[in-house]
């Protein structure tokens, strides 16, 4: 394949250990967006950086300079998926990670407040675009068999990152008694070194073929789907390929609409401009992955992170102590991501999602009530440290089972569910939700456990409660489901999960192609044979707003897609 370079990774690797390099990239970026996040943990409260050079006062920062990074991610991951829908996946990674070493180079050398918060806004634009366009790249390399498992390994990277910066980060605190700029400018300088690596490795990987067949390079497309998934299986590779392309098509005819405010607008009435992408139904799309996202914040996880240390300090242990029972929590943090590696795909996104509920607002509920009891027992040294104790290992089972199901869910959905045209916009929408519910938990944890202390727990707990009834009506599941299919999975003009998927099963059923497709070697949207180029949807009909043969045409919810 001469238009793919000759130093191209994909012209040595097939099938599965192609896609392991791909996820080992992929993962290496999610690795810095962790180290990001946890490195600020251990920075805030070296005594050079918080007192002596940023001048708080005290060793906790202003919440609003805190979340002056999500506001960066925000416009990054806006930016990046809109350049990543024109320049392609690699070069927008190649770009967030030269970005990201700008902002870790200005966070290294800051000198007073106003410079480190201009440098975390950079930092953040820099992480907000490998955010965004990432999980895309995986999940359109990957088999829809297995997209949930690589994207759940890429994650467990996501939390070593925490690991080492949290460690680095103690280790550091030691340099003469934590008074030496080093103690906070070694740990912020050392995330230069992996954005150096992906930066100059990115360039050897592949395209996602589904962002090739979009701007019309099918050629390099078809090549590069086919050593994914190896030679040998060449026929359900070539199936593959016309799905891609026939769905590209009927997608291209709305493509004067993808705006990122015609995507948000599309879930207003008609009369108010919304309904512009018709069955496709994008606006809805935009609406649940940035809820998805701010519940995923809500949940409990940010309050848990930020102030375990506190959690450990009232269950009666040492400042000392506390940070290294702290350490060990993100170790089986880290840990519990393994748990999603070998069941997210098997019992699919919506029961990981409710299980994890359940583990987690139960261990909320007795986290609050344990602090409350040790906070009423200040006079007996045993009680308080017993019950204290108690709440403490509740944060560890919170943890863990927030890494074993909610961690990545609401990363994987976005990537999977939007369609080509505007998957990487797409998915820009869920970092945004990401973005809000990060720095709207940051801006108000401090003055919820100032004002209702331990019933900010109970607040979480609730959360957890109201998130389960949410996800059951209103999220329509994705796994084992081709990326291609998703705009038959919310083809429906109703909001409600089960009316989703009775339109889902009734297509399926009347275009019985779609059903045993990849079985057949056939494409799953032409019905015909290989290599013809289908234009259309199936028995001829279009997906596009008040073409002949879309649903808008003088049909109803009843009629075919």
């Amino acid at each position: 394949m001469d238009l793919i370079s000759k130093h191209n990774i994909v012209h040595r690797l097939e099938k599965r250990k192609l896609l392991i390099a791909v996820n080992c990239v992929a993962a290496l970026a999610i690795f810095f967006f962790g180290y990001d996040q946890g490195m600020m943990g251990s920075v805030n409260v070296s005594i050079d950086y918080g007192v002596y050079r940023m001048k708080y006062g005290s060793l906790d920062p202003e919440a609003k300079q805190v979340s002056v990074y999500y506001l960066g991610t925000l416009v990054g991951c806006m930016v990046g998926g809109w350049i990543g829908e024109k320049v392609g996946r690699i070069k927008v990674m190649a770009l967030g990670s030269i970005w990201g070493v700008v902002g870790a180079s200005l966070q290294t050398s800051a000198m007073n407040p106003s410079w480190m918060i201009c440098a975390r806004l950079i930092n953040g634009i820099g992480t907000g675009m490998l955010n965004v366009i990432v999980p895309v790249w995986a999940t359109e390399t990957a088999s829809h068999t297995s997209r949930g498992q690589f994207v759940a390994i890429e994650f467990t990277l996501n939390i070593f990152g925490v690991v080492v910066a949290y460690w680095l980060g103690f280790g550091c605190s030691f340099v003469d008694n934590g008074f030496s700029p080093f103690v906070w400018r070694f740990p912020i300088a050392f995330q230069i070194i992996p954005l150096i690596f992906l930066f100059i490795i990115v360039w050897f990987f592949p395209e996602s073929p589904r962002w090739l067949v979009k701007v019309g390079r099918e050629a390099e497309a078809r090549y590069i789907l086919g050593r994914l998934r190896g030679e040998d299986e060449y026929g359900l590779a070539e199936a593959e390929f016309q799905d891609i392309r026939n769905v590209a098509e009927l997608e291209k005819k709305s493509g004067k609409l993808n705006s990122y405010f015609h995507m948000f607008w599309d879930v207003m009435p008609k009369k108010l401009g919304g309904g512009t992408s018709g069955k496709l139904h994008i606006g809805r799309r935009v609406q649940l992955v940035i809820w998805l996202q701010i519940l995923q914040e809500w949940i409990g996880i940010a309050g848990v992170t930020i102030y375990a240390n506190d959690i450990f300090n009232q269950a009666g242990y040492s400042v000392f102590k506390s940070r290294w029972i702290a350490g060990i929590n993100d170790i089986s943090y880290m840990l519990s991501t393994l748990i999603a590696v070998f069941t997210l795909d098997r019992l699919g996104r919506r029961v990981t999602l409710y299980w994890g509920c359940i583990v987690m607002g139960i261990s909320m509920f007795l986290a609050g009530g344990f602090s409350r009891l040790s906070q009423n027992n200040q006079n007996d040294n045993y009680l308080k440290g017993a019950y204290g104790a108690a709440g403490a290992a509740f944060t560890f089972v919170f943890t863990a089972g927030f890494g074993a199901t909610w961690l990545t869910v609401p990363w994987l959905y976005p990537a999977e569910i939007f369609p080509l045209q505007v998957r990487a916009k797409g998915n820009a929408w869920g970092v945004v939700g990401w973005s809000i519910g990060n720095g709207w938990t940051v801006l108000l944890l401090p003055t919820m456990f100032k004002n209702i202390s331990e019933k900010t727990f109970y607040v979480f707990g609730a959360c957890n409660a109201i998130s389960i009834p949410i996800v059951w009506a209103l999220y329509p599941e994705s796994n084992q489901r081709t990326l291609e299919e998703m705009d038959l999975l919310f083809a429906s003009d109703s909001w409600w999960n089960w009316d989703a998927e009775k339109t889902f099963a009734r297509l399926k059923e009347e275009n019985p192609d779609l059903v045993q497709a990849a079985k057949r070697h056939q494409s799953v949207v032409g019905g015909g044979e290989l290599g013809i180029p289908v234009r259309k949807g199936s028995r001829g009909m279009s997906l596009v707003p008040g073409e002949k043969g879309s649903p808008e045409e003088g049909s109803d919810e009843n009629e075919k897609v």
